[in-house]
């Protein structure tokens, strides 16, 4: 047997059978058995030298996984191979099969054609001889008459012949005894209007020989073929021979018989209507769908001369089983599906040792693979004390590699040199099973030289049969656990240091508990170390306590009642500021939920010292108020040459009259009524100056804040009433605005009223600077309610014709200590906005344009409306009625 041969032959079995054939071992083993070296195909050149070595190479560049795909899926491969050729195998058979016995029939169909036209022509060429007698006068009635009828009786597919005149007169006509009377032609008549007139006329005009189809006056087909052949006499038209013939006659005896008895012939019209012929029962529409049932086998083909208008069709029968009626089909396909039934059981056979093998490799790798990725070392010693085995985790712990460890003895590599002697006892003890159960901890020196901290653990080494073979030990590196345990216990020592320097006290207590958790330093010399401070501070904070459900007459109540119920955890820390007469400190209170350590719900508490802060807070009010109080002064020091102004003039009236009244009292030519009258004028002006004074006394009293349910016209025209004073001295035109009907606010009456006047003021002086003329000297007051942020507010602005502010002013305007006059404090307008924003309001300031041209300033702010309560309800009713409302009249004062 030839070298190259048991080779390919084994590369085919190992194809076939699987991964456990395609091995090198399996390849000596097998050309053993043949009684051959075992070696590599010599280089002598063979048919099977080549393909062998290319097949082997890409074999075995494959990886496992796919040699393993390819030798499952190669018996399927085959199987479905095998199915494939013998379908197509059949189906070739069959189709040559078909072919030929179409062409058979198209050659038996066209030999059919040329019978049945061989007749036609023969017929035509004796009807054209009677045409042609028939122009030459040679024939009468009676000649005509009786070569017809032997024409007739000698061919059977004749059924009449006619003669007509150029007037589609009949002139003489002979019929077969077979002719139906309605389709006799007598002597005399017309031709009707059909298609025997229409084709008269298509021949008188081609002066050819024309073929038709017989139909009826009402045009219903006869199946009777037509030739009228046209008669010329000295070329002028002079009528036509009609020879008709019978389409079944025709077929009758113009098809062979071997023919007729082999297919159903039939001869068909232009319209593929029957003529002549049975032909075949339709097959069922259902059964051609499927793949086996053969199509019906036919041919047809036009008749010449006649053309389109006469068609022979011949349809064979079906003589033959088929395909799948003969025996030759079962028999193959049997034997097909017993190979197929082999092959695909041999397929299951390998497909099944093949997972056989493929589970084993993956239970033997997931055993290596969970081994090797095991974080604990393991490490085996014989009875002797001897290593028999370590892992990988042992061996990158140690930095020894396996070779290096197995087959050694005490002393081991990786024991410090130091404490050979403690290793020595813990062996011993070891061997002798006197092992402590939970283990114990030792040094470790690494191959570096490094020390880490282990813990070991050993237990006896039982082998199957339940004999103990030595000792197993776990070896666990615990170096970065006591790291951290020590970072830990550093940590905590850390924290509790910072929380017993904090100057704040702490304190943790269970929720339901007396218990002291937690306390620092600050809070134990405060409270000592009892929980009366904890709960105490929660008390007055006034946090959610939750009593204890231990205590008397409470088993019965849930001790958790009444808390919320989001994760409390989670909650916002709460905080309050309260007072303790005891320790007589302000205190910011601030409380949490937090799990304790031991999964306890408690609550933590963190008290601060905030009584240097309130005093300071107390002293900022004060400065505050003292400063209020001081502006107001200045601004009517400021304005005090106009209030003298303002008060002279009454004074000097009142002078006046005085004098004017003492003058004629004394020279008696006073009267009673004029006296009255005088003494009028004297008192109103007395009291126009006492008002004067009172507003201003009121303006600049020194008072505690007190903010009320506030009218707006009340605080307006207050407000109107003092600028006014300096805005006339500053010969400026004050317009006041205001909405009807507007809603109270909450505010202190004479702030607010120092603001608005502050604001008049500035904007008169802004006026006098800008040494605007007389008709561009004004001031306007505009109150009106706005939603602004949505917001119910009023809005107060105060709109000036001066020169604007600079852009570097702007930004700086509201500081404190800035001024843009040279006598100024710089305290005016952060004044009224700290004012504003105290009543939760805001002020801003901007220019007025006229294209790029500034024309004035605005400053306006806003304060919200007070809320309907029954407290400001009762407010506004204690108050003074409202004066009437100026139904958003502006209101100018000179």
């Amino acid at each position: 047997m030839p070298h190259d041969f048991i080779l390919w032959k084994f590369a085919a079995n190992a194809h076939a059978f699987g991964p456990g054939a395609r091995s090198v071992p399996a390849l000596h083993a097998y050309t053993s058995a043949m009684n051959m070296p075992a070696s590599e195909p010599s280089d002598a050149p063979s048919a099977w030298t080549t393909p062998l070595r290319r097949w082997r190479r890409w074999w075995r560049s494959l990886p496992p996984p796919r040699q393993d795909r390819w030798a499952t899926a190669a018996p399927l491969a085959a199987v479905l191979l095998f199915l494939a050729a013998i379908v197509a195998a059949f189906w070739y058979l069959r189709a040559e099969e078909a072919e030929r016995e179409h062409e058979a029939l198209k050659r038996d169909v066209e030999y059919t054609q040329q019978r049945i036209r061989l007749r036609l022509l023969e017929r035509q060429e004796q009807i054209m001889r009677i045409a042609r007698d028939l122009s030459n006068y040679e024939l009468d009635r009676t000649a005509f008459a009786t070569r017809a009828e032997t024409l007739i009786s000698q061919y059977p597919e004749l059924q009449a012949i006619t003669w007509i005149d150029e007037h589609r007169r009949i002139r003489a006509s002979h019929a077969a005894p077979t002719v139906a009377s309605s389709a006799l032609r007598n002597a005399g008549e017309l031709l009707g209007q059909n298609d025997t007139a229409d084709t008269f006329a298509l021949v008188r005009d081609l002066r050819q020989p024309v073929y038709a189809q017989a139909t009826l006056a009402h045009g219903e087909i006869l199946p009777m073929l037509e030739l009228q052949v046209p008669l010329n006499h000295k070329g002028q038209f002079s009528g036509v021979v009609l020879s008709e013939y019978s389409s079944d006659s025709l077929l009758r005896y113009g098809a062979p018989t071997e023919v007729l008895a082999r297919y159903a012939v039939t001869l068909l019209d232009g319209k593929r209507q029957l003529l002549a012929g049975t032909p075949l029962a339709p097959a069922n529409p259902a059964s051609r769908l499927l793949p086996w049932t053969r199509r019906s086998n036919e041919y047809e083909v036009p008749v010449s001369p006649v053309g389109n208008g006469l068609v022979v069709r011949a349809q064979a029968y079906r003589t033959s089983l088929g395909v799948v009626g003969s025996g030759l089909f079962w028999l193959v396909g049997t034997l097909s599906a017993l190979t197929a039934w082999m092959l695909i059981a041999t397929w299951r056979h390998t497909r099944k040792r093949l997972q056989a093998q493929q589970a084993l490799v993956v239970e033997t790798n997931f055993r290596r693979a969970m081994e090797n990725s095991m974080l604990t070392g393991m490490r085996a010693l014989d009875m002797e004390g001897r290593i028999t085995y370590v892992n990988a985790a042992f061996c990158q712990m140690t930095g020894w590699t396996e070779t290096e460890l197995v087959g050694l003895k005490a002393p081991f590599p990786y024991w410090p040199e130091s404490e050979h002697e403690s290793m020595y006892a813990r062996l011993r003890e070891e061997l002798s099973g006197k092992a402590i159960t939970g283990g114990f901890q030792v040094k470790v020196r690494r191959k570096g030289g490094t020390l880490i901290d282990a813990r070991l653990y050993v237990s006896p080494l039982i082998d199957a049969h339940g004999q103990q073979t030595g000792w197993m030990t776990s070896m666990t590196d615990i170096t970065e656990p006591n790291r951290i345990r020590e970072q830990l216990s550093a940590s905590h020592e850390r924290f509790t240091i910072v929380l017993e320097s904090l100057d704040a006290s702490v304190s943790v207590a269970p929720l339901g508990s007396e218990e002291l958790l937690f306390a620092n330093k600050l809070y134990r010399q405060w409270f000592g170390s009892q929980t009366e401070g904890h709960l105490q501070l929660l008390a007055q904070a006034g946090v959610l306590q939750i009593r204890d459900a231990s205590a008397e007459g409470m088993d019965d109540e849930d001790g958790l009642m009444g808390l919320p119920s989001d994760p409390l955890t989670s909650a916002r820390a709460g905080n309050a500021e309260i007072y303790l007469p005891d320790l007589g400190k302000w205190l910011e209170v601030r409380s949490r939920y937090l799990n304790w350590v031991d999964g306890r719900l408690a609550q933590m508490v963190i008290a601060t010292d905030i009584t240097p802060r309130r005093h300071a807070e107390e002293l900022a009010a004060r400065q505050a108020e003292h400063a209020q109080s001081v502006s107001r002064l200045i601004t009517m020091g400021e304005m005090a040459s106009s209030v003298a102004h303002e008060l002279n003039q009454p004074l000097t009236a009142i002078s006046n009259y005085c004098s004017g009244m003492v003058s004629r009292i004394q020279s008696g030519q006073i009267t009673e009524e004029s006296l009255l009258s005088a003494l009028q004028k004297t008192a109103h002006q007395a009291q126009r100056a006492g008002q004067i004074i009172q507003r201003i006394r009121t303006f600049v009293k020194k008072s505690e804040p007190h903010r009320t349910l506030a009218d707006v016209h009340s605080m307006v025209t207050e407000a109107v009433e003092l600028a006014d004073i300096e805005l006339r001295r500053h010969s400026v035109r004050l317009t006041c605005y205001e909405a009807a009907r507007l809603p109270h606010v909450l505010a202190d009456t004479i702030l607010i009223e120092q603001v608005l006047v502050n604001l008049m003021k500035n904007g008169a002086e802004s006026i006098q600077q800008a040494q605007r003329p007389a008709s561009g000297r004004s001031v306007e007051l505009r109150v009106v309610p706005k939603q602004i942020e949505g917001r119910d507010v009023v809005e107060f602005s105060v709109q000036d014709t001066g020169r604007g502010l600079a852009p570097e002013v702007l930004e700086r305007l509201f500081e404190a200590f800035f001024s843009t006059k040279q006598e100024g404090m710089g305290m005016g307008l952060n004044l009224c906005r700290s004012i504003v924003e105290s009543h939760q309001g805001r002020m801003q300031a901007e220019n007025i344009y006229n294209g790029s041209e500034v024309i004035g300033c605005r400053f306006s702010f806003w304060l919200p409306l007070a809320k309907s309560t029954e407290t400001a309800i009762k407010s506004a009713a204690n108050s003074a009625p409202p004066p009437p409302h100026n139904d958003n009249i502006p209101r100018t004062n000179a």
